[in-house]
């Protein structure tokens, strides 16, 4: 009787390993049961399952919140959880990214990734112990990110940042609690309407 070959198992992903930015894309590429891997500073994070209360509720927010920014300027492309090719050892997963097409500093692969660094990412985090506020910080700020947003759900604080001379600048609210970016003009965050879970009066800053 003949003996069947044994399957070829696909090379494994996990939390920790040390790959290239390259092999990690390839194996990334093998395991579509895998909805978030990024590559940071050389080294693998595979997400865990991630709850609606201290993630999914306050993306789809932060979604929404751009969605009503890109009503009026049509011209720009946001993106959720998109692959995002930076330098050498990083390949990111951005929960929202808001980007130009034409004169930005990032373009579409053939594969339709985003390579180089967009002009806004935003990340949730769960607090400021998360790599969003420590290597993977770091890592924009060294690839020219020029505006990144961090929505501390837990500690109920926004942290925005803008990228001056190479480093980042924390950018504060003003008395009203809204912070305006300055890459993209009149998109307004009201912080304190986002944390109290006001979704009319995040709206009223952005259209008003």
């Amino acid at each position: 009787m003949a003996m069947t070959a044994p399957a070829k198992l696909s090379p494994q992903l996990h939390s920790g390993d040390r790959l290239t930015r390259a092999e990690f894309h390839r194996r990334y590429k093998l395991h579509p049961e895998i909805r978030k891997a990024e590559l940071i500073e050389g080294v693998v994070f595979v997400a865990s399952p991630l709850s609606a209360e201290r993630h999914g509720d306050p993306h789809a927010d932060i979604m929404g919140w751009l969605f009503l920014y890109r009503r009026r300027h049509p011209e720009l492309k946001a993106s959720d959880n998109a692959t995002v090719l930076l330098d050498a050892d990083n390949e990111v997963q951005p929960d929202a990214v808001l980007r130009r097409v034409e004169g930005g500093t990032s373009q579409l692969t053939s594969r339709g990734f985003i390579q180089g660094p967009p002009e806004l990412i935003i990340e949730v985090a769960a607090s400021s112990v998360s790599n969003d506020l420590h290597d993977k910080m770091n890592v924009y700020r060294r690839n020219g990110v020029r505006e990144y947003v961090v929505w501390r759900v837990d500690d109920k604080a926004v942290d925005w940042f803008q990228l001056v001379d190479g480093a980042y600048v924390r950018v504060e609210p003003d008395a009203d609690g809204v912070i305006e970016s300055v890459q993209f003009p009149g998109l307004r965050l009201d912080t304190r309407a986002l944390l109290a879970g006001d979704i009319d009066g995040v709206a009223k800053a952005i259209e008003r």
